[in-house]
């Protein structure tokens, strides 16, 4: 059968089940399993085409509700975490790599503009803190600010202050994309030119070794917010086959648990902040250690173990199926 019979005789059902979500089990199953029948013929006649793709976003939909449908069991906290989130990176990839690429931009950009322009660091970062940073940098100890306070107290006001600015971030998306975008962008340009700023001094390697013990699983978090707040404007701009109020619940409900289920990583990145960046004499082994396997976290949660667990997922429907 050619592709658009194989669509004109599906579409209509396909649309049903997107526009008219059911919680009744049974219906869930017997939708489910009329779309992986589709989805296996899609595989083996159209692998590369966009009706096969769709049909897998939609049978993904279709397995988190039935997922969602079973009782509660005492441990959903953490199924949550190995499950759901995961599954929800993998649905979402490309708004993670959208958000990746906007920040890198932003990076360059601030990194140019403090290149080309002496007063550029001044106006992001402001005269307070340059001026006391390079006065650490005359007595020797340029990453002094990280040293002054209380171990706790500055954790728990990194925790709040780091959750609070990835939910802003990520409610922003509401202003159709374009909130979260602009905080991609000024986080982005700070990130840039404080961070050309210290290889100006010479410093770069060392701030490296310094900062990105906690800015590694930080900035990441960010990034991750900023996706989250494109999910829930794509949503309004791009509702696809859905109604645009459905697609706008979906979206903010998604985008919510992207959100939401960063905070443990806020968390670890403010502990790092608060109690192991101010270590600044810490062997360089020692820090390679932590940040590099804060990046390898990164990478394996959030790209590597969510295709693992879709993959596997897959297989197991199209055994059953």
């Amino acid at each position: 059968m050619r592709e658009p019979l194989f669509v004109k005789q599906n579409s209509s059902k396909w649309t049903s089940f997107e526009q008219s979500p059911t919680d009744d089990p049974d219906e869930l199953a017997d939708r489910f399993i009329q779309i992986t029948d589709d989805l296996a013929y899609a595989k083996t006649f159209y692998p590369k085409s966009k009706t096969t793709a769709y049909l897998n976003g939609l049978a993904a939909g279709l397995h988190q509700s039935i997922y969602k449908n079973k009782s509660e069991k005492s441990n959903r906290f953490l199924t949550f975490w190995k499950y759901e989130l995961p599954l929800l990176f993998k649905s979402y990839h490309r708004q993670l790599l959208y958000s990746f690429s906007f920040f890198m931009v932003f990076c360059l950009i601030g990194a140019l503009s403090a290149k080309y322009d002496e007063t550029f660091v001044r106006l992001i970062m402001g005269d307070t803190y340059v001026d006391m940073t390079n006065a650490n940098i005359l007595k020797g100890d340029p990453f002094g600010v990280y040293k002054g306070g209380s171990e706790v107290n500055m954790f728990f006001s990194i925790t709040v202050n780091n959750i609070y600015v990835s939910l802003v971030t990520f409610v922003s998306g509401i202003i159709f994309t374009v909130g979260s975008v602009y905080f991609l962008f000024q986080n982005g340009i700070m990130l840039g030119s404080f961070q050309y700023y210290f290889f100006s001094k010479g410093l770069g390697i060392q701030s490296i070794l310094v900062i990105w013990i906690h800015g590694t699983l930080e900035i990441s978090s960010i990034i991750i917010a900023g996706a989250a707040g494109i999910i829930l404007g794509n949503s309004i701009l791009f509702p696809k086959t859905y109604k645009r109020m459905v697609s706008l619940k979906k979206g903010a409900k998604d985008g919510m648990k992207v959100a939401i289920g960063i905070i443990p990583i806020l968390t670890v990145a403010a502990f790092f902040e608060g109690f192991v960046t101010r270590h600044t004499e810490m062997p360089a082994w020692l820090s390679i250690t932590i940040l590099a396997s804060s990046l390898l976290f990164i990478i394996w949660y959030v790209i590597i173990y969510p295709n693992k667990i879709y993959k596997a997922t897959q297989t197991y429907h199209a055994t059953e199926s």
